[in-house]
Formats: structure tokens, C-alpha cells, sequence
């Protein structure tokens, strides 16, 4: 895989990247509302595409609505399956403006414009209708980001393939702002104590009601200045912050309670494809061989195209 690999310093968009983060919330509260719900909020999620971010569709108005944060033309594109379309730019602007065009944007598609007004997990939210204050939006920067993320997909999509048990669907959760996967080995988890900040207990209870290894991506601000991959365990299982994984740029945070891998040790290696992947097969095995898990039962060979698997 020949990918694209782009330079994304969080300083120097962290103000637009904070803006695009309250954008896509806006944009799955839509989603979130209208979609039944599924197991670990899977039903909330954004996906990437060639564009930027998508709902997929949503059941709403005559069939179906999707939503698409296009980042490439930097506008927010809405389509239905009866043919309507309308739209709206991407622009410096405040969350209660982008708010009030992606009501409108609904309302033009026939869809039903209501949803949770307010962020979560963001300190001191502001209802999206009250935040007023102008934000800029570096359209360079947010393409960068983009692209960043079709790499970060296409990678964590190869990784997906090499597992039978339970696995996540590579997506957005736009409440952290992180493109996510997360392996289950099968077993129940021990309740999950909550109190992440603006979450209610019972969304993050169920998130968390089965034993997990997760890995993501941020773009920064989620306790680190720079983007970076992650990855944990939960129940966190006795060692896991003193296992030995790999690349060398790996690293425990003490304070997150996850492994770091920054984003830029990925970037400028001769292999950032082997390298991610060093790093997400490398934490998977240390939570799952600490764990107990069952690996021979849950494990199997890379995906490859047009290659079924043996039986």
C-alpha cells in the first residue's frame, strides 16, 4: 500500500481542529438520534470515505439521509434516497452558525432536525446553540488531517481482517475525536466505574461491558500535544503497562493509562504501513496473552483480496 502520510503538527491547527471536532458532533447527534441504537454506541460513529466523514444513511424523512463532511471541497454535503440534495461551505465560523445551516440543511432534505444539544467529553460544554464564539478554519490543514486518516483507515482495516472473534468496525467516535478499532475476546468485563466528562454512566457502561483491546488515532488534545496512536485494555489486565511493545517509539502513559505512539515516528519511517502495524499487533498481544484470551481461537491470517478463508 502506497499511502499518504502528511505532516499534521497539532499547534498549528489546534483551534480549526477544535472547531472540526464540535462539527462532527453536531453531525452524529443526527445520526445518534435517528439510528436504532447498537452495541458499544456502534450506531453513533462516523465513517471515512473519499471525501471526508459520512453518517452512511440514516433513517430519516422518506427512507434515508446521509450526511457527508466533505474536506476535500470543505463543505457539509446531505443526499437522500428520493434525490434531494442540499449543502452548505465549511468556513470560519461559530458552532452555533455551523448549528443553525445543519438544521436547515435537514430540514431542506425533509429530515427531522433534533437531536442532543450539547457536547460530550469536552470540558465546560457549551450548548451548540450558545457557542458563539468565531473560529477560524484552515482548510489546508483540515485536508492534511483528512488524508492522514484515509492512511490511518486503510492500515487499521488490514489489521481488522486478521481477527475472528468480535471486532469493531473501523470508525469515527466523535465524542473523543479518534478513529477507532476494538477487538473482544468474548468474556463480560467487570462494570466500568464511568465518570468520563460529559458521558452519562450508562452509555460508558455498555461501551465497556465486555473485555476489549482497543487502538485509535487522535489528531492531539486528548492528553498529548501531538497526534498520536493509542492503545489499552479494559480491565486492564496485571503488567500491561510493562509489557515490551513495539516500534521503539512506543511508549506507556502513565497518566492515560495507554500505550503512545506518535504520530510522526510513523510518518517519517521507511515503513509507515509495518510500522503501524508492528504497533497494533504488538498491544493486541499484550493485552490478550496477559488477559487469558483465547488467541488461536480468535486469530487468523491477514486478509488478502479475493482470497476466502480456509475452513
Amino acid at each position: 500500500m502506497t499511502l499518504d502520510w502528511p505532516d499534521i503538527p497539532y499547534g498549528a491547527w489546534q483551534k480549526t481542529c477544535s472547531a472540526l471536532h464540535l462539527y462532527t458532533q453536531v453531525v452524529g447527534k443526527y445520526r445518534l438520534a435517528r439510528t436504532p441504537w447498537v452495541n458499544h454506541s456502534w450506531h453513533a460513529t462516523l465513517y471515512v470515505n473519499s471525501r471526508g466523514f459520512t453518517t452512511s444513511l440514516v433513517p430519516d424523512g422518506g427512507g434515508g439521509v446521509e450526511i457527508v463532511l466533505d474536506l476535500l471541497d470543505h463543505a457539509v454535503v446531505g443526499a437522500t434516497t428520493d434525490g434531494r440534495t442540499a449543502g452548505f461551505d465549511l468556513g470560519p465560523m461559530s458552532v452555533a452558525a455551523f448549528h443553525h445551516q445543519f438544521v436547515k440543511l435537514i430540514r431542506q432534505l425533509g429530515g427531522t432536525p433534533e437531536f442532543h444539544g450539547r457536547p460530550n467529553e469536552v470540558p465546560q460544554p457549551i450548548p451548540f446553540e450558545e457557542d458563539r464564539a468565531e473560529r477560524p478554519y484552515d482548510a489546508a490543514a483540515v485536508t492534511r488531517f483528512f488524508q492522514a486518516c484515509v492512511a490511518v483507515d486503510l492500515v487499521m482495516k488490514r489489521f481488522r481482517t486478521s481477527y475472528l472473534g468480535k471486532v469493531s468496525p473501523v470508525h469515527l467516535f466523535w465524542g473523543s475525536f479518534d478513529l477507532a478499532v476494538t477487538r473482544f475476546s468474548g468474556r463480560t468485563a467487570p462494570r466500568h466505574p464511568g465518570g468520563i466528562p460529559a458521558l452519562p454512566d450508562d452509555v460508558t457502561h455498555e461501551a465497556y461491558s465486555h473485555q476489549v483491546s482497543s487502538a485509535g488515532f487522535w489528531p492531539g488534545g486528548a492528553g498529548v500535544d501531538f497526534p498520536a496512536f493509542y492503545a489499552y485494555a479494559y480491565p486492564v489486565p496485571s503488567g500491561f503497562a510493562d509489557a515490551p511493545v513495539t516500534p521503539e517509539a512506543a511508549y506507556f502513559d502513565a497518566n492515560l493509562g495507554e500505550f503512545i505512539l506518535p504520530y510522526d515516528a510513523v510518518r517519517q519511517s521507511n515503513d509507515p504501513v509495518a510500522r503501524l502495524m508492528a504497533f497494533l499487533e504488538s498491544t493486541y498481544r499484550a493485552a490478550a496473552d496477559l488477559g487469558g484470551w483465547e488467541r488461536h481461537a480468535l486469530e487468523c491470517k491477514t486478509g488478502i483480496p479475493r482470497q476466502p478463508r480456509a475452513i
